[in-house]
């Protein structure tokens, strides 16, 4: 039997682009998931055990990453 990866993908649209938010697994409570989120050419992974607080750190990692990179 052949396992199917599956992928949900959200779109979050601002006035400057789109956030793409890429969720694999958490299929069952307590599974391990992994979260991609790209905006632009920026891009942050980050895995967890709970989908919706796994997708706010990624989000909360862009955004430091972002608002970091406007400074230089």
């Amino acid at each position: 039997m052949k396992k199917t990866k599956r992928m949900e993908v959200l779109f979050l649209p601002t006035e400057r682009g789109t956030i793409r938010v890429y969720v694999y697994g958490f299929k069952s409570p307590r599974s391990l998931g992994q979260v991609v989120v790209s905006y632009n050419d920026v891009s942050v992974e980050a895995k967890g055990y709970k989908r919706n607080k796994t997708i706010i750190k990624a989000l909360a990692q862009l955004h430091e990453l972002i608002v970091n990179n406007k400074d230089s």
